[in-house]
Parts: structure tokens; C-alpha cells; sequence
């Protein structure tokens, strides 16, 4: 067999499933073709052990931009496929030392195939003499190596590779289901998004509109979030609920403290509607334990005492710095920032409560039809698609 330019995926947590591992991986695979869609020349080999990725001539780098995006990839290696013949093996070592540029090395062999000749110590040991006779300032580190040269005896062949290139972690996109995520437009929730998805959530996503109070911008905001999360996950619904009429009347009649607590639980009540409409298993969120009013331990009980499914926080315990970090890295921040600001922060709110009582919260829903305005809302909901380069209403 000729030596082949391939890449070996590394699954991770997936390696821990038991009898269901194949559906993880399937899914998996299904997902890196999707997002490879336009390297036109590239086969694929799935199978239990890795997800294998012949390149037949495209461009690795350009790959590697896609990869790493991919939930429930751990790694990714660029590496040779060769006879399983000793020679062989010791010039492809030598080739991906030169090309390294490393001066330390330590050579690790897995023998999958007991039938071949060496054991894994013998051909470690041949493999590094070799090194070390044609590349007198090369050095054998065997605690800290600058390059760890793999090796991986199979029974089809041999597997020459090095460095491995960190990716998402986590599980493939779906395989746990959807989630209706409330999006603000702010850091947190972006943030929040990116870790749901890495946990192989499929999310829909929900944004609460005040026009004329909040700015068109703010929109466009949202879609530019979410095209940055498309890189995550390609498709993306997104529900705009006209929440003007509601707000305004929650704060008629829950005043400046209350009405923060009103707002959220209304929230609640219309995403929960939507999530059951549309098959979404839980509601998910970008809230932080303490981070305003709304999201101190009190709150969040009485708040979510109005629905009847799970709530996700996946920033629970991230505080702001954590966050914003992620943001930064994932690409979100910087359109998070922006000043245009979402439905929360249209009225002046002084002194919020943080430890509701919930008597006094049921004694201020009473005191408005709120049943019909949160399925006025459900029932007036505006619908797109979010892809990479495109909105379209459905």
C-alpha cells in the first residue's frame, strides 16, 4: 500500500458508552461529513475505535478550521498510513521529527495486531536509535518530549502521527436532544448556547423583543450571534416573541422591585409554551448564581416555580470573568457588547427584589389577565431559520 495523508479523529467521553457507542459515533460521523460538505475529495472511514478521514489531496489546514468546531471531537491528528513493515515505519518517524522542528522526542507504539513481529518496547526502541543515529542533535526525552511520536500497529496497517490537535470535547450534536434556550443578546447567553451544544444539545433559540423600546439593532444582533454559534451548529431556529404589551403591564402592576420577578416568570411560561409546541425536552439559559437580582438562589426558585420543565444553567457556577473568556474565545464577546440593549433593561428598576415571596408574586399575577397576553405572545411569534449565511422565515 502507498503511504496515505489521513486524519484520525479521537472521540473522548464517547469512548466510555457501553452498548450504544456506535449510535454516538454514526452521529458523530454524520456531523464531520456535514461540516466537511465542501471538501468535495474526502473519504470517510467510521468505525469504533476512530473516525478515519482520508484526505485524497485537500488541504489539512482548511480542514482543521472546521474540525475543531465539531462537538464531540476530542482530537485530531494528521498522520501517514503505511505498510506495517519496520523499515517503513522508522522513515516515516524520521520524516515527521525533520518536519517538526522539535529537538526532544519520545516514540509510543500501541500494537493493536499481536501478529507483528516487534513488541511495542522493541520497535519504540528501534525506532528511536534510528532518529538518534541520523539526527545527531536529536535527544530522547521520555518525561517531557517536545514531540511524541505515535504509532499505532493495526491489523489493515500502520498509523504514523504526532502532534494531536485539541478540539471541542464533549458529545455529537443531537444525541441528547433539543433545548429551548432564552437568548438575550447579552455575553452570558451566547456563552451559555456554545455549552449546551458541546454537550450534544440541539438547540432552538427564544428572544423577547420591546419595539419601539429596544432598537431594530438589537436583532440584528441576535442573528450575528447566532451565525457565529452556526459554526457549531449549522441550523438554527430562532423565536422573536413581541413581548411590548406584556412588559409594560407587568410593570404597571408589579412596580419597580417586583417587576424583574414577573418578567422572568412570564418569560418562562411563553418559552415553556414554545418548547412544548416544537418537541424541546428542556428550557436553558445564560444564568449565573448571584449575578443580578433575578439569579440569586431565592429568585431562581420562585421564578421557575411556574413551569413544569427542567430549566439548564449551564453558567451556574462561572462567574463573569469565566465567561467572558469563553466568549472572547468562541467569538461571541465583541458583538455581545454592542449598546444596544434588549427588553430587561427598558425601564428604570430600583432596588429588585432577591428573595421573593411567592405569595406576594401570586397576589400580582392575579391582578392581571396574564393566561391571555403570555398566548397572545406564543400565538404572535415571529420564526427564522439562522444558518451560516442566511435568515429565512418559516
Amino acid at each position: 500500500m502507498n503511504q496515505t495523508d489521513m486524519i484520525i479523529v479521537f472521540f473522548g467521553e464517547l469512548s466510555t458508552k457501553g452498548k450504544n457507542i456506535m449510535n454516538f459515533i454514526r452521529l458523530l460521523g454524520k456531523n464531520i461529513r456535514y461540516a466537511l460538505r465542501d471538501f468535495k475529495a474526502l473519504t470517510f472511514e467510521v468505525r469504533k475505535d476512530h473516525i478515519y478521514i482520508l484526505l485524497n489531496g485537500e488541504d489539512y489546514e482548511e480542514i482543521k478550521k472546521k474540525l475543531v468546531k465539531v462537538p464531540g471531537i476530542l482530537s485530531f491528528s494528521l498522520a501517514k498510513a503505511i505498510d506495517k513493515d519496520v523499515e517503513k515505519i522508522k522513515e516515516e518517524s524520521l520524516k515527521l521529527y525533520q518536519n517538526s522542528g522539535k529537538v526532544t522526542f519520545k516514540v509510543d507504539t500501541k500494537r493493536v495486531d499481536k501478529t507483528f513481529p516487534l513488541h511495542s518496547d522493541e520497535l519504540n526502541r528501534e525506532v528511536g536509535g534510528y532518529i538518534l543515529k541520523n539526527i545527531p542533535t536529536s535527544k530522547v526525552d521520555v518525561h517531557h518530549p517536545e514531540l511524541l511520536i505515535h504509532i499505532a500497529i493495526r491489523e489493515e496497517q500502520c498509523y504514523v502521527y504526532g502532534i494531536k490537535d485539541k478540539a471541542m470535547g464533549g458529545y455529537p450534536l443531537g444525541i441528547a436532544g433539543k433545548s429551548m434556550l432564552l437568548i438575550s443578546g447579552g455575553i452570558d447567553s451566547p456563552v451559555a448556547a456554545y455549552l449546551m451544544m458541546k454537550r450534544g444539545v440541539k438547540l432552538e433559540c427564544v428572544h423577547f423583543a420591546a419595539p419601539p423600546y429596544t432598537s431594530a439593532k438589537v436583532i440584528d444582533k441576535i442573528h450575528d450571534l447566532l451565525h457565529v454559534l452556526n459554526d457549531y451548529q449549522p441550523d438554527i431556529k430562532l423565536y422573536i416573541v413581541p413581548f411590548t404589551d406584556l412588559e409594560k403591564k407587568i410593570y404597571e402592576v408589579a412596580g419597580p422591585s417586583y417587576c424583574v420577578t414577573i418578567m422572568r416568570r412570564m418569560m418562562l411560561r411563553i418559552a415553556e409554551g414554545l418548547a412544548y409546541r416544537h418537541n424541546d425536552l428542556v428550557l436553558s439559559g445564560g444564568e449565573s448564581i448571584g449575578q443580578v437580582a433575578s439569579q440569586t438562589l431565592p429568585s431562581m426558585k420562585v421564578i421557575e416555580e411556574c413551569g413544569t420543565l427542567p430549566f439548564i444553567r449551564p453558567l451556574a457556577t462561572y462567574d463573569k470573568t469565566e465567561i467572558i473568556d469563553i466568549g472572547k474565545k468562541i467569538g461571541t464577546y465583541d458583538i455581545s457588547i454592542r449598546p444596544y440593549e434588549d427588553c430587561c433593561t427598558i425601564f428604570e428598576i430600583k432596588d429588585p427584589v432577591t428573595a421573593p415571596h411567592i405569595d406576594k408574586v401570586r397576589e400580582i399575577e392575579a391582578a392581571f389577565d396574564y393566561q391571555t397576553m403570555v398566548k397572545d405572545c406564543i400565538n404572535n411569534v415571529t420564526s427564522e431559520h439562522v444558518t451560516l449565511d442566511k435568515e429565512e422565515e418559516f
